[in-house]
């Protein structure tokens, strides 16, 4: 049923976005929408079920209303409301252990990562009727070694100890989506000293830029910008660019500032200029690419019915995108997404490091949190 309703889903919200009849705002909402719709259908489902088996100790039918004290966070694009036609969904699970009795919490433990492994497989798995969202449980702490559920004790010692700066940023897009609301909200207000530092972080710009350097290097995606294949997600002048300034501006102030921890790109922008972070002109150019950027992504992604954010290879599979997109000039099109990429680059690239153009061998990133971010 949940696979069968996501086709519909994509394909009203499709009909109003070619229509011109809802902006990306709404177009990224309604697709967040149904994928907290299904996570928390689904996490409910399980629960009631192990608890139906008697497997959940110590919890009661009281407690089936807040989930047992599990939670899901939705991380990412998902986090901030801002899912397209194919994303991923990263999410990270957690439960609150002080709800459950230290005699039973390793049998607890045990089923919550049990249901956590099914809920992914329920959103993943292809059947006949398709998938309902490709589900990455990899930005929990250190997810080589650990669980796919941990408790939120686990995790906020994890963070006050270990947290890297990439985890950091992670987290300004992080909220609950499923399961036990408040406790989800009540974890992420734990974390606040880590996300926000109440000093002037300014370290996080070094940091940011290796970062984006060794997404580049991983994938392979340096050199000057050629429209064919580019990379409208990860390649120079991109989506991620416009990202990583606007998250690298808001850990540098967040910390004194609680206004400027927007979870969506152009709120945070706009609110990075109201206060005097970055200059009126910079937000309002780099909001409008990241609308025609992600208008394209969603474009390209509707053609190939795919997760992908390439440009295409061929003149005539790029001639059809602009077609698709309202321009019937192949030329003007090409121009447009050229100088919008390389406005984009030129722009955030000051802010960082222009000088450096590889990445350092010391940015603490290894290939799977490369492959993560």
């Amino acid at each position: 049923m949940v696979r069968w309703a996501i086709s519909l889903i994509a394909l009203y919200t499709a009909l109003c976005d070619l229509g011109g009849m809802w902006d990306l705002g709404q177009v990224t909402g309604a697709l967040t929408d149904f994928a907290d719709f299904a996570t928390n259908t689904a996490l409910n489902a399980l629960i009631l079920a192990e608890f139906e088996r008697g497997k959940l100790l110590g919890c009661t039918v009281g407690d089936l209303q807040e989930a047992c004290g599990m939670v899901v966070l939705a991380m990412g694009k998902m986090g901030a409301r801002e899912l397209n036609y194919s994303s991923d969904i990263d999410l990270i699970v957690l439960f609150d252990e002080t709800r459950h009795a230290e005699a039973v919490f390793d049998d607890i433990r045990t089923r919550f990562i049990r249901i956590t492994k099914r809920l992914a497989q329920i959103l993943s798995d292809v059947t006949g009727d398709g998938y309902v969202f490709r589900t990455d449980l990899r930005l929990r702490p250190d997810p080589s070694v650990t669980p796919v559920c941990l408790s939120m004790g686990a995790a906020e010692r994890y963070y006050e100890s270990l947290g890297r700066t990439w985890e950091r940023a992670a987290f300004i897009k992080a909220r609950p989506c499923a399961g036990d609301i408040k406790a989800g909200w009540d974890f992420l207000e734990t974390l606040r000293p880590f996300v926000w530092r109440k000093h002037l972080d300014y370290a996080a710009i070094q940091d940011a830029h290796d970062m984006r350097l060794r997404i580049r290097e991983h994938k392979g995606l340096g050199g000057p910008i050629q429209l064919q294949g580019h990379n409208m997600k990860l390649g120079r002048g991109g989506i991620r660019e416009i990202e990583f300034f606007t998250q690298t501006r808001q850990i540098i102030a967040g910390g004194r500032d609680p206004e400027l921890r927007s979870r969506q790109t152009i709120g945070g922008l706009k609110v990075l200029a109201a206060k005097g972070w970055i200059p009126p002109e910079a937000s309002d150019r780099l909001s409008a690419a990241y609308v025609q950027h992600r208008t394209i992504e969603h474009r390209i992604q509707m053609l190939n019915d795919a997760q992908t954010h390439d440009l295409p290879n061929s003149l005539d599979q790029m001639r059809r995108l602009a077609n698709f997109c309202g321009q019937a000039d192949l030329v003007v099109f090409c121009a447009d997404i050229g100088q919008r990429l390389n406005m984009v680059h030129d722009l955030t690239e000051s802010f960082f490091a222009p000088e450096q153009e590889t990445a350092p061998q010391t940015s603490g990133l290894s290939a799977q949190s490369l492959e993560m971010i």
